[in-house]
């Protein structure tokens, strides 16, 4: 019975370096992925940041909007009629994607 527990033991002891050589040569696998979600995390953080910062300061985005609607009337219009029509085309683009199912919604 004493020697089945050493056994164990020491196939329990090389189990446990195998799992350690498998997350280490995971983790250096997975470096690069992690670098790249890194970046992405920073990116996103500076979104948020930018998107709050202009929902405590409306006043800095109309008065750009103001701006460009005084320099540039013309313009304005003609980028704005592009953003609704993209934005519509991402609408329905998004509704036939969760109709398909290839889109996580409210649909079944």
């Amino acid at each position: 019975m004493n020697q089945e527990l050493i056994e164990l033991a020491i196939e329990r002891g090389r189990l446990i370096e195998r799992i350690s050589n498998q997350r280490q040569l995971l983790a250096r696998e997975l470096q690069p992925l992690g670098d790249a979600l890194q970046t992405a995390d920073r990116a996103t953080a500076t979104v948020r940041t930018g998107t709050t910062y202009v929902k405590q300061h409306p006043e800095i985005v109309a008065l750009g909007i103001a701006v460009l609607i005084v320099v540039k009337p013309a313009r304005v219009w003609r980028w704005s009629k592009r953003g609704y029509f993209a934005w519509r085309a991402f609408g329905t683009l998004r509704r036939q994607l969760t109709d398909l199912g290839l889109l996580a919604g409210q649909r079944p």
